[in-house]
């Protein structure tokens, strides 16, 4: 059983905001969202997401960081890996940055989704067409992944 992590993509993509991997990087799930919107109340629809697996740990960018996201993630028994904002009150002093550091593969994982020009360019324009699009992407990586391992 491999453990789930999330995490926001950075303010140049238009819609994939928010997606979930495990930790060798294979897509699970994928929420979209307008490019003007944030991507923190989406936090607890992403849990959700994906196959019955209760992750370990739930890694995220200073987007999410807020005590509702950590509450919501606590409450399903999941450890969330989210920095504190530098404004933030009661920061513990405690931050597990070696789990923190497993971003990156969910960062590798949005840059090999966006090779795939119609996802990087979001040519499909209706959100019906780009989740589509998004998901034969992230079959193919997937895929491709578990046919060269």
């Amino acid at each position: 059983m491999s453990e789930s992590f999330l995490c926001s993509a950075s303010p140049n993509s238009a819609a994939l905001t928010t997606r979930k991997t495990d930790f060798d990087g294979h897509p699970i799930a994928f929420d979209l969202t307008g490019g003007e919107k944030s991507d923190a109340p989406h936090f607890p629809i992403l849990l959700g997401h994906g196959p019955d697996i209760d992750p370990g740990a739930t890694v995220g960018d200073k987007g999410y960081a807020s005590k509702a996201n950590r509450q919501a993630a606590r409450s399903r028994g999941i450890i969330p890996v989210i920095p504190h904002k530098v404004n933030e009150k009661d920061k513990p002093g405690f931050f597990a940055k070696a789990l923190y550091r497993g971003r990156a593969r969910i960062e590798q994982t949005v840059g090999k989704l966006k090779r795939f020009k119609r996802v990087a360019l979001r040519c499909e324009k209706a959100k019906r067409n780009f989740t589509a699009i998004v998901a034969l992407a992230a079959a193919f990586v997937l895929v491709k992944s578990v046919h060269t391992a």
